[in-house]
């Protein structure tokens, strides 16, 4: 571990606190037994230097015996009650001072206190009835405890809080090496620190997103491309006729129009603001798709109410003008119906083949080069996913008497 680590300063701060807290400890019992001893030394040691005084004087005449007794001590006449305190186990001595041939000591029996005193041959023993041994030790050693476990639970939980910082530091440093892909400590935890981890895997994958992306825009580039770029150098080498500078021209307008297409899909794909949406008409969406495909009329068969849709145009169109482009590629009559439904949906049907695998692989960039399926969508399916995902669509397949449906789908808006 680093000296300039965080987790590095984090454990020395525990160890310097747990030093601290058990010298306090110490200091603190220490302490404690001191005032105890002072407070009984204060308490007994006058009696039992006034009950020596008056033996050696008169006795312990009876008259004595009570004035202790007013004081709450009591005195012990019983030689076997004496001998069960002094050779008690459980009897502990909280307070013992010799002087030559006298003992004094004051012993404590389940919280009662009692005092003793030997001198020569002579034992005497009194009970403090007013007096209970309470022992603070007990109480230090509870708080001592409480606030060891705390420091302990702090360290370990801000341990644990931490901790996905070294998972970070790990991967920012792999980051440039485009490794995006990790899985965070803990991604239901609300700290900031989990939330920066989650963050920032959120930001990975957007930038993995993003990198997939731009792959993905150069191979669109060179496929959709190579078509225009082949009849244009076919055209190149005949003869110059009006006919054939017509196909030229419309060649670069397709070349254009592609090269804007890719711009707008590189946008959506990358771009991580929303994208700006406003109400149109059907009609002009599927007009503007008709003219990006250099169409003739009677291919697409208009069966669809004009409809307002909220979308952004001319992504939208491009989506549109993709389900077009296949369906018309890929029908028996090369034609496409284009239908709405009472729930604002867009259908898009022709007659032909059905996909030969779910709709969710085509959206897949390439599916048809990957699988070497002919049949496939390629790049296309990808780009309308992509579109109507950013405008709040979705795109649902169906196959039935011969015909493909494609159904572009609201989707609803969930309450927050």
């Amino acid at each position: 571990m680093k000296k300039d680590s965080i987790f590095f300063t984090i454990t020395i701060s525990f160890i310097i606190s747990l030093f601290l807290v058990i010298a306090s400890f110490v200091v603190l019992v220490l302490h404690t037994q001191e005032d105890k001893e002072k407070h009984l030394s204060k308490k007994y040691l006058p009696v039992a230097k006034m009950v020596l005084e008056q033996q050696r004087r008169n006795g312990l005449t009876k008259f004595f015996v009570d004035s202790l007794s007013n004081m709450d001590m009591d005195f012990i006449n019983d030689v076997g009650q004496m001998k069960a305190v002094l050779y008690n186990p459980k009897t502990k001595i909280a307070l013992e001072r010799k002087y030559r041939t006298i003992l004094v000591r004051v012993l404590d029996l389940k919280g009662e206190s009692y005092l003793f005193i030997k001198s020569g041959m002579l034992e005497i023993m009194f009970k403090d009835t007013d007096y209970k041994h309470v022992n603070p030790l007990v109480y230090l050693i509870a708080v001592f405890a409480v606030l060891f476990l705390a420091i302990v639970l702090s360290f370990i939980t801000t341990w644990k809080k931490l901790y996905p910082l070294k998972l970070l530091k790990d991967k920012v440093k792999t980051l440039g090496d485009e490794e995006f892909d990790f899985e965070c400590h803990n991604i239901t935890a609300q700290d900031e620190v989990s939330q920066l981890a989650v963050e920032f895997k959120n930001t990975a994958q957007k930038l993995k997103d993003i990198k997939e992306s731009r792959n993905v825009f150069i191979r669109n580039i060179m496929h959709e491309l190579k078509t225009p770029i082949t009849k244009g150098k076919f055209l190149s080498e005949l003869e110059n006729s009006d006919e054939n500078a017509e196909k030229m021209r419309r060649v670069f307008t397709r070349l254009e129009l592609l090269i804007s297409e890719f711009t707008q899909i590189e946008e959506l794909i990358s771009s991580t603001k929303n994208i700006v949406k406003n109400n149109y008409f059907l009609d002009d969406i599927i007009d503007n798709a008709e003219d990006m495909l250099m169409l003739e009329d009677d291919v697409i068969i208009s069966e669809y109410e004009n409809k307002k849709l909220n979308v952004n145009f001319k992504l939208f169109c491009v989506a549109i003008k993709n389900l077009i482009d296949n369906a018309i590629k890929y029908s028996d009559d090369k034609k496409v119906t284009i239908k709405t439904n009472d729930k604002d949906e867009i259908i898009f049907e022709n007659r032909g083949k059905g996909l030969l695998y779910p709709l969710e692989d085509y959206f897949e960039p390439f599916f048809a080069n990957e699988n070497k399926n002919k049949d496939s969508f390629g790049l296309g399916l990808y780009i309308v996913n992509s579109i109507l995902k950013a405008n709040d669509y979705v795109l649902k397949y169906d196959y039935k008497d011969e015909t493909n449906i494609f159904t572009i789908v609201k989707l609803e808006k969930k309450d927050k």
